[in-house]
This record gives C-alpha cells, sequence and structure tokens, in this order.
C-alpha cells in the first residue's frame, strides 16, 4: 500500500470515529417540540453522565395507575456540574419534577430545562432549547 493508499485508509478511519459523534448531536429543534410542554412528575431511575447530552430515567405514573419509563435529555455533564449538579445530586427512587419539551415524534423522551427536588430546590439542566432563571 502506498503513501495514497494509506491516507485514503486514514481519512476512512477518522470519518469513522467522528460519524458517530456528530449524529449523537443534534439540534433541539430537530427531535422536540418548544410548543409541548411536559412536567414529568416520577421517581429518579438512573444518569448516564455522557456526552454531547447527559440522559436522565424516571419512572412516571400514569393516570390509568400503569408506569412509563421516560428518557429525558439534559445539557453536557460540563454544563450540569457548573450548574451545581454532581454524580450524588440525585439517588435512586428520589421523587422529582421534570420541566421540558416533549419529542416530536411523541415518544417517552423530553428535553429538560430544570429539575425539582422534593426539598424544594430547582436546578437548570443545560437545555439546549434555552436558559431559565432556575435557583
Amino acid at each position: 500500500m502506498g503513501i495514497k493508499g494509506i491516507a485514503a485508509a486514514g481519512v476512512v478511519a477518522a470519518l469513522l470515529v467522528v460519524a458517530p459523534a456528530a449524529r449523537a448531536h443534534h439540534s433541539f429543534a430537530a427531535e422536540f417540540d418548544s410548543n409541548q410542554v411536559v412536567t414529568l412528575t416520577g421517581k429518579f431511575v438512573k444518569m448516564d453522565w455522557v456526552n454531547p447530552h447527559a440522559w436522565l430515567y424516571m419512572d412516571v405514573p400514569t393516570a390509568d395507575g400503569k408506569t412509563e419509563r421516560w428518557a429525558v435529555e439534559f445539557g453536557s455533564p460540563n454544563v450540569l456540574f457548573r450548574s451545581g449538579w454532581n454524580k450524588t445530586t440525585l439517588t435512586e427512587g428520589m421523587r422529582v419534577v421534570v420541566n421540558g419539551s416533549g419529542a416530536k415524534d411523541g415518544s417517552l423522551r423530553a428535553n429538560s430545562r430544570s429539575v425539582e427536588f422534593p426539598d424544594g430546590r430547582k436546578l437548570d439542566t443545560g437545555s439546549s432549547q434555552g436558559k431559565e432563571n432556575v435557583k
């Protein structure tokens, strides 16, 4: 394999590494509807502290007595840490209220603006939709 072949292989390898990250990052408007305001009240299940967006998973009871597992997009872990979050802010089973916008496709996903805690605190979640004053 000549120099051109090695260079081409390097470009292909770089694209394979970058493409998933580029696909994972999206604009708010591509997936969520700012006019579809959601307020989710339920129990915290887990948090994935991943880039480019952290994800909160929560169980939300429905009017018919069933439970829905929601996936809620937050800002990046770095933004969350700067907003007062850490990996022990939430504990499994904690009751939380998430304010945000629902998914355009009607799935059980939302983009969050803030989370309210049982003690009355409210933290910003670094939404890509925009900021609201939450202290």
